[in-house]
């Protein structure tokens, strides 16, 4: 079961050169730059405070090349229950210094001495169990579970105090350690699936042995689930997985106990909840079937990747305008956990960098319901997929088409895919934002492109929304193919609007050398756009003045007609 992977935040170029030393110790790990002042960083950030608090609130391992204080002080407002803590590690920015900070029961101290001894420097680790014993007793490896951690914290304060200990059941990984072992001691770590009632002398560690299958939706199946362990007498820290048919994949019920009882959910082909239970176990010691609910009890540790498949998840994203700091986080979550990622090649470059694991499957901008049908079969299989837009995926982009798809499909394995769609900054509210709210009231979006409808429609839409005094927002206002189109639609426009109304031209908003420019109806021409360029057309109420540094705010006020007494 691996370890997540970290992430490298830095703050200038002279840790550069670390940071990929400690790169090369952890295939898929990004380095994290500050903008502005870190060159070749495969991820670039404007805020590190916001930054480092992003990226522990989703338990990322951090390594920080900088000082230990600035890491405190800018986590110490999550620090909230020290046995959820993902590791965080200070780094001096030339390599001399490896300092574990958080996460003594995460690994914090493994990473230190990995990162350490890749650097050929020591570990500053000051984790008093840790340096006596060798390792720390209260983070069992994985595959295993801690009981209760405030009995744990007891148990190592009496065994730095003087006490012996005996180690009953299976604990491979403590061979190596320094304990001071006794057979007839009165402190003992106990190590199994068995239920047992903890006791300030003992400290209880869990393999991950168990598999619980489940052959329906059974009514409060959390409760089901524990009551079930409880008469097998096997202990709920134990279960590794949660298993079930695939016919049950889309199943609500079943993801919310997952949830509830802390566990991956597994799928598989049908069959009896014994046998699906068996068969997952492998060679088990022992089979508790009842009420569609089986208990299977292998003899080590299992991995729930190994076992059957996860349910399969499509996501389509939006990017935004192009710039990261305007992508929403929910976002960039969704491509760190992707397996596949498939868009218009353009717009996947933008979405990057990636690790060598997620596979990119690159299309040509006219494919998209083949993109769609192409996702839908990759999520079938049990794989994470996101599809990829830019701006928002809901105007003029793929969740459209992905669900296009999905409704012509008889599939049942595609209805059973864990579809989600995440919205992103459209470039319409991105160019208006810089331009100040040009789309403050009501307004219209359009696309002036007829590939995908009759221009005669595209007409008639124009004119009544022109009519009806809205903002207009063009997407696809022009190109080679279509070069006399925009102006149609500008003589449409004149028709309700005075020479005057600003409009606003904003090319490649959100990425390097984007433009703006405000301009009026009657000063625009179709020779001043291109198909980069979004094209904001103000109502009669739109008004422009100038900006203090230059150029123009545009802004459509709220109010409608005669302006309302403040």
């Amino acid at each position: 079961m691996p370890r997540p992977v970290p992430a490298i935040v830095i703050l200038g170029n002279g840790s550069l050169a670390t940071a990929r030393k400690i790169q090369q110790l952890y295939p898929g790990a990004l380095i994290h730059g500050l903008a502005e002042r870190v060159d070749g960083a495969d991820r670039v950030y404007h805020e590190f405070g916001a930054t480092l608090r992003q990226l522990y609130q989703h338990d990322t391992p951090i390594i920080a090349l900088c000082a230990a204080g600035i890491v405190i002080r800018t986590l110490a407002p999550l620090l909230l229950e020290k046995g959820a803590e993902p590791p965080v590690l200070a780094v001096a920015e030339d390599g001399s210094a490896v300092v574990p900070l958080l996460g003594g029961l995460g690994g914090v101290n493994v990473l230190a001495r990995e990162i350490a001894e890749g650097l050929g420097v020591a570990a500053a680790i000051t984790t008093s169990g840790e340096l006596r014993f060798g390792t720390c007793v209260l983070n069992p490896p994985s595959g295993y579970a801690l009981g209760d951690l405030e009995l744990g914290k007891r148990f190592v304060s009496d065994l730095l105090a003087g006490e012996t200990v005996r180690i009953e059941g299976a604990a491979p990984w403590l061979a190596e350690a320094q304990l001071p072992h006794d057979p007839g001691a009165h402190l003992a770590i106990h190590v199994g699936s068995a239920e047992r009632e903890p006791v300030a002398n003992e400290l209880l560690i869990y393999p991950k042995s168990v598999v619980v299958a489940v052959s329906a939706e059974v009514e409060d199946l959390p409760d089901a689930i524990r009551d079930a362990l409880h008469q097998a007498k096997v202990a709920a820290q134990s279960v590794a997985c949660l298993l079930a048919s695939d016919q049950l994949m889309a199943s609500p019920v079943l993801r919310e106990a997952a949830l509830e009882l802390g566990v991956p959910l597994r799928f598989a082909a049908a069959g009896s909840v014994a046998e699906l239970a068996e068969n997952a176990a492998g060679q088990s010691v022992s089979i508790h079937a009842d009420n569609g609910i089986a208990i299977a009890v292998a003899e080590q540790p299992l991995d729930p990747l190994l076992i059957g498949r996860p349910r399969g998840r499509l996501a389509v994203i939006g990017l935004g305008p192009g710039a990261a700091e305007l992508m929403v986080p929910a976002v960039k979550a969704e491509l760190a956990r992707a397996n596949d990622v498939l868009g218009y090649e353009t717009y996947v470059r933008m979405a990057g960098p990636f690790r060598s694991d997620q596979v990119l499957h690159c299309t040509d901008n006219r494919e998209e319901m083949q993109r769609a049908r192409h996702a839908f079969e990759l999520a079938a299989q049990g794989r994470s997929v996101v599809v990829v837009s830019s701006g928002d995926p809901g105007v003029f982009a793929m969740a459209a088409a992905v669900l296009e798809a999905l409704h012509e499909s008889t599939d049942t394995s595609w209805h059973s895919v864990d579809l989600e769609i995440l919205p992103g900054v459209s470039a319409s509210l991105a160019t208006a934002a810089q331009a100040g709210a040009p789309l403050g009231h009501d307004f219209c979006v359009m696309s002036l492109s007829d590939n995908l409808k009759p221009w005669d429609i595209i007409e008639k839409r124009l004119d009544l929304a022109a009519e009806a005094d809205l903002a207009l927002a063009f997407y696809n206002p022009i190109s080679r193919s279509r070069p006399w189109q925009l102006g149609r639609a500008l003589e449409i426009v004149a028709r309700h609007r005075t020479p005057e109304t600003p409009v606003v031209l904003g090319r490649d908003i959100g990425r390097p050398g984007q433009t703006l420019r405000v301009t009026t109806l009657g000063q625009l021409t179709p020779d001043q756009v291109d198909m980069r360029t979004m094209v904001l057309i103000g109502s009669s109420t739109t008004c422009a003045f100038p900006r203090a540094e230059g150029g123009d705010w545009v802004y459509t006020p709220r109010w409608y007609g005669e302006k309302p007494a403040s």
